[in-house]
């Protein structure tokens, strides 16, 4: 069992990710946290609030018109387990109207790989996370892994191992070639769900991951944090990624598809991280909320300490 103290901290940081603002893209990756750590009473709450806020075109947990195509659809594991929990109709026609957008009515481009923003034709790493988890959950494996290679592959920079930001199908161009650290993060966090439930697609998706994280953890700083942009020291050091990355691989530890060897690099970006944590139980200096352009605090950052506590915790016997 977790010690007092990891629980006074978890406490504190559910507190302070419910109390603030969300996003689509922020509601879900929060939904998906309080999933793994078996608080359905929460999941359930938040489903019923992405389902009240769902779009006349089926996109779940929307602020305003102005959101993204596939963030949306991080709500959607979280959202079908709590339509099969309360059986609630409006959550399952708000699951169902979500599966229709993401499989037949979001822009996607002729190869039929999806856009990450409305009006745009541009590839956002961030959708690797977003989209093919929940439609692994909604049973089109296929389908996930066909979207994650498709976004995986325009954003891959063989050089360096690592993955660019932002992709224009159009023009052929990066629109930000940076190599975002919160961006990797997202992609092996997603590789990390993506494994466990597709032994079809192992071999394939587990090399992807297993390079992915070596490829980050070259530019992990003697402090256990990364600079916003991981080979660029003159971007500010952020603690998110530290989570991500140490979230994937204990995933990646439990579910048996990395060596003992990684423990210490999880423990130790854990513990960076957790270093950071303030006494209000907010994770400072992560890649912040609302534009991502400097240090601060943000959702996302929230969400993932509580995912890495949980499957830290899994992999060491502690649930």
């Amino acid at each position: 069992m977790m010690d007092k103290t990891e629980r006074t901290l978890i406490d504190k940081a559910v507190l302070a990710l419910l109390c603030m603002q969300r996003h689509s893209w922020e509601q879900g990756t929060a939904m998906q946290a309080f999933l793994e750590m078996g608080r359905m009473d929460v999941v359930i709450a938040m489903a019923q609030e992405a389902a009240y806020r769902t779009l006349d075109d089926g996109r779940a947990a929307c602020l305003g018109p102005w959101e993204g195509v596939n963030d949306p659809c991080s709500t959607g594991e979280a959202l079908l387990a709590a339509a099969k929990a309360t059986g609630d109709k409006r959550l399952w026609d708000a699951y169902n109207a979500l599966l229709e957008w993401a499989l037949h009515r979001s822009p996607r481009n002729g190869q039929g790989i999806c856009y990450h923003m409305m009006n745009t034709t541009q590839f956002w790493v961030d959708s690797l996370y977003m989209l093919p988890p929940f439609l692994v959950a909604a049973g089109h494996g296929d389908e996930a892994v066909r979207q994650y290679n498709g976004v995986f592959d325009a954003m891959y920079d063989p050089e360096t191992g690592l993955l660019s930001h932002m992709w224009d199908d159009e023009s052929k161009r990066f629109e930000r070639a940076a190599h975002w650290g919160t961006g990797n993060g997202w992609a092996a966090a997603a590789l990390a769900r993506l494994i466990p439930r597709l032994p079809e697609h192992r071999e394939h998706l587990v090399g992807k991951a297993v390079a992915l994280i070596d490829s980050v953890l070259r530019w992990e700083r003697p402090d256990g944090l990364f600079h916003d942009v991981v080979d660029d020291s003159s971007t500010f050091v952020e603690s998110n990624l530290s989570q991500m990355l140490a979230y994937a691989i204990y995933r990646g530890l439990r579910d048996g598809w990395l060596t003992e060897s990684y423990a210490e690099h999880a423990e130790r970006l854990y513990r960076a991280a957790l270093g950071k944590m303030d006494e209000y139980g907010l994770i400072r200096e992560a890649c912040g909320a609302p534009h991502f352009d400097k240090p601060g605090i943000s959702p996302e950052a929230q969400a993932f300490f509580l995912l890495v506590c949980q499957a830290r915790g899994d992999f060491l016997g502690n649930t």
